[in-house]
């Protein structure tokens, strides 16, 4: 094998897993080492910096970074980032003079957002403060977009959106709330030098069996019954609910409906329970507050009484999966029959675009998906880019934050005369935490800590006031002892074969035998041939030559634990434990109040 380079931006981070896996590539070990020296503020703004709403998100967050965290291949559970991130949130104090003031002087350019959720919140907390008079478009009175409207406030409040949206609204953004876009084309011959489409998958799908159009006073589709909710346009239902539809907006219309008077609330799911969309963390929480789900069930009739709705249908299915893995569901001939008062449709969103004109140079796929580039965003207009759940259909919040930062960065090099297909390195920083001859500026000790429970108010409390936050949180104490759980992935172990002397100290105190000295070879051999066998193939080898001996050091990456060992036990110094930091290219520096560049 050849030698690895370390110079690589990407070697150590796809060795931080977290941050790898992450949308945003938000620093997590970076900011979960400052929550646990309770510097809250420092933390919050590493955040704020990467994912735009700590938040936000560290309460709804569908967390991509927990699968991927090392500590989870040690125990049980991953260390609890996601509800770290919510302790720098909850903590951090004012940090307004942290974040970047409006621009002294515009640029010329004018950017419009379509939708005032995160991925055009996003791009405008990006371009503003770099001079861009961005316009942000949207048709309810406040912005948040879906965060608004369509998560219940039992699970986010309305003063945290209110906080976090109103930091970019603050940036010199104009605001054009309350107004709908009928027309792109008009929206173009307003002059804008660019337009950023982030409106979401607005249109919940249809349950379509016989019956539906009779009893429909009843039926309800879940995301618009969700913004009903929560703008208090709704606020009974009745007392036996179905919720059709496995995903985490069914895990949200359920808990609500049980909140507004829902006793006897089911969940009915036409797939298996470990195939269902709903995060696992959500369907506990269901499940929690006594909803059962019901699996391999399809909706096949409603059931009515002259336009009453009294109960639905279902068949029983049992999946069947071919040699590729595909499913196909087959039915079993049995029939389940469920008395209902009401019925919440949320088995799936869809993107509408009818005011987007088919002739201004907007492409759209047979799915009615437009055509847009996965790297900058941009559609098949050179002017027009897209983003979040407009691009590729829903997701989550931190994908639609992700697009909205790379977004931003093609809009800005764009209007700069710039490739926008060529994109900036990220900024890497590795510095030595070498503090004594056996002293490090981080705590590398190894133990075995089971991930700590966050607090949940009393069921019956909970349940009786839809807008009472159910998790209260990590208090301080907790949230060090679970930031401790964290193993510093980011310290990276770093060799420097010149110093090396081949005792082997290095590798007999590894407690994880993922240090070999070795005769070199192609990696499949070198894989099984190392202390310990590399099997995880997706995770790289650290190969090091230029040893006296002509022998390799190669290092697996996938089981170290970055514990230190190997550096405070080698006698020449070759290894050294050195902080890996990684920020992708921004839009441009911007000014703080507090005179420093964010």
């Amino acid at each position: 094998m050849q030698p690895t380079d370390v110079r690589n931006p990407d070697y150590f981070h796809k060795v931080v897993d977290c941050q790898w896996a992450c949308p945003a590539h938000t620093p997590v070990p970076e900011y979960i080492r400052l929550i646990a020296a309770g510097r809250y503020a420092d933390a919050y703004m590493v955040n704020w910096n990467s994912n735009v709403f700590p938040g936000i998100l560290g309460r709804t967050c569908d967390r991509p970074c927990e699968p991927a965290c090392r500590r989870g291949r040690v125990e049980a559970e991953p260390v609890a980032i996601c509800r770290l991130k919510r302790v720098a949130a909850d903590y951090k104090g004012d940090i307004t003079d942290r974040l970047p003031l409006p621009a002294r002087e515009r640029n010329g350019r004018r950017v419009a957002c379509i939708g005032a959720g995160p991925a055009s919140l996003t791009v405008a907390r990006d371009l503003a403060p770099a001079g861009y008079e961005v316009v942000l478009y949207d048709g309810a009175d406040r912005g948040g977009g879906m965060i608004r409207s369509q998560i219940p406030k039992f699970r986010l409040p309305e003063e945290i959106i209110d906080e976090e949206v109103g930091y970019i609204e603050r940036l010199g953004v104009e605001t054009r709330y309350g107004t709908w876009i009928n027309s792109l084309k008009s929206l173009l011959d307003e002059g804008y030098d660019a337009v950023f489409v982030g409106s979401g998958a607005p249109r919940g799908r249809e349950l379509d069996v016989p019956g539906r159009r009779e009893a429909a006073a009843h039926i309800h589709i879940g995301i618009d019954w969700l913004s009903s909710v929560s703008f208090g346009h709704v606020t009974g239902i009745g007392q036996r609910v179905l919720v059709l539809g496995g995903g985490n907006t069914a895990m949200d219309c359920c808990r609500s409906a049980r909140r507004l008077g829902g006793g006897k609330v089911k969940v009915v799911v036409r797939s298996g329970f470990g195939e269902m969309k709903a995060s696992p963390w959500e369907k506990d929480d269901a499940m929690r507050e006594d909803i059962p789900i019901l699996n391999d069930l399809v909706p096949k009739e409603v059931l009515h009484d002259n336009g009453r709705l009294v109960g639905l249908a279902f068949e029983r299915v049992r999946a069947e999966y071919d040699d590729k893995g595909r499913r196909r569901l087959l039915p079993t001939g049995a029939i389940v029959q469920m008395a209902c008062d009401d019925i919440l449709v949320a088995i799936g969103q869809e993107n509408a675009f009818p005011w987007i004109e088919r002739d201004i140079g907007v492409s759209f796929d047979r799915w009615g998906m437009p055509v847009v580039d996965p790297l900058t965003l941009q559609s098949t207009h050179p002017w027009v880019f897209f983003g979040g759940d407009a691009a590729f259909g829903p997701k989550n919040i931190i994908w639609a934050v992700a697009h909205g930062h790379d977004a931003a960065l093609s809009i800005h090099r764009l209007l700069s005369g710039e490739d926008i297909t060529e994109r900036p390195l990220p900024e890497v920083h590795v510095s030595s935490q070498k503090m004594g001859i056996h002293e490090w500026s981080y705590d590398n000790d190894v133990s075995i800590d089971l991930r700590y429970k966050v607090p949940h108010r009393d069921k019956a409390a909970a349940l009786t006031d839809i807008k009472a936050e159910v998790e209260l949180g990590f208090d301080p104490v907790l949230a060090f002892k679970e930031a401790q759980r964290c193993l510093n992935c980011d310290v990276q172990t770093v060799f420097a074969p010149k110093l090396c002397i081949e005792c082997d100290a290095c590798a007999d105190i590894c407690p994880v035998d993922c240090i070999t000295f070795t005769e070199n070879g192609d990696e499949a051999d070198l894989r099984g041939r190392l202390n310990a066998p590399a099997h995880n193939t997706g995770q790289d080898l650290y190969v090091a030559d230029g040893l006296k001996t002509g022998r390799i050091m190669a290092k697996d990456e996938d089981v170290c634990l970055h514990c230190g060992l190997c550096a405070e036990r080698c006698p020449t110094g070759a290894w050294d434990m050195q902080r890996f930091l990684f920020d992708l290219a921004s839009v441009a520096p911007q000014r703080t109040a507090a005179g420093a560049l964010a």
